[in-house]
């Protein structure tokens, strides 16, 4: 188990199990194209962990895990978790491309995934030899290829590296091998941050308070979590 202060975390996975618990009672397991939405706020404990029977068995857990700053005016807001499933978000087939809407709007379909800022986040599966458009809707945008290359502009880019797109400009990508991307983006932080391990927030004051009310002890403890 470990807190959180200051932002959302949003959980999503491409393959395997994750059990979430947290210090508000809520006890889920998340699966491929399934969303955890975490709120933070003034603070909040969780744990995320493989169940101990799909262990035995054997698993690969492979997903990401984003954390979104939340707006000044709700930094200090009260935890909250919500779970939505693979069949919530919408899905559709776009020029070849298969999209997953995780949050935010793209190409006319909306997810019901409730972000505190304008936000994009897009699952794109794109088949070799295959074109995706990314318009300029969003004031911030970033590509993640998760596996198989892709070309932007004739530059090759391959997995793992983050694409920060030009404000204001469509870019076109093509794929060299069956890919997926991730589309990341939205509005622009109303100001910057400090992270210190899991604790975020626009105040270090407030970091070093939830510091020492983590050493002290004072976060609420994870219900069954010892289980």
């Amino acid at each position: 188990p470990h807190p959180h202060i200051g932002l959302s975390t949003v959980t999503y996975l491409f393959d395997g199990e994750i059990v979430h618990r947290d210090s508000l009672g809520f006890e889920q397991t998340i699966r491929p194209g399934a969303v955890n939405l975490m709120t933070a706020g003034r603070g909040i404990v969780h744990s995320e962990r493989s169940d101990p029977k799909t262990l035995e068995q054997g698993i690969n857990i492979f997903g990401m895990q984003i954390w979104m700053a939340l707006p000044h005016a709700l930094e200090e807001t009260d935890p909250a978790f919500l779970h939505y499933g693979a069949a919530d978000l919408p899905e559709f087939s776009d020029g070849g491309a298969n999209i997953r809407v995780v949050a935010g709007s793209f190409r006319g379909e909306t997810s019901p995934v409730e972000t505190a800022t304008e936000t994009i986040y897009a699952d794109i599966a794109l088949p070799c030899e295959a074109r995706i458009t990314i318009p300029a809707d969003y004031e911030e945008r970033a590509l993640y290829p998760v596996f198989g290359s892709v070309e932007i502009g004739g530059t090759p880019v391959a997995p793992g590296e983050l694409l920060v797109l030009v404000p204001g400009q469509e870019i076109t990508v093509r794929a060299l091998q069956d890919a997926r991307l991730i589309l990341l983006g939205g509005a622009a932080m109303d100001g910057p941050r400090h992270i210190w391990w899991n604790l975020v927030s626009s105040s270090k004051e407030r970091i070093e308070q939830a510091k020492e009310d983590w050493k002290s002890g004072r976060f609420p403890k994870v219900p069954g979590d010892d289980d």
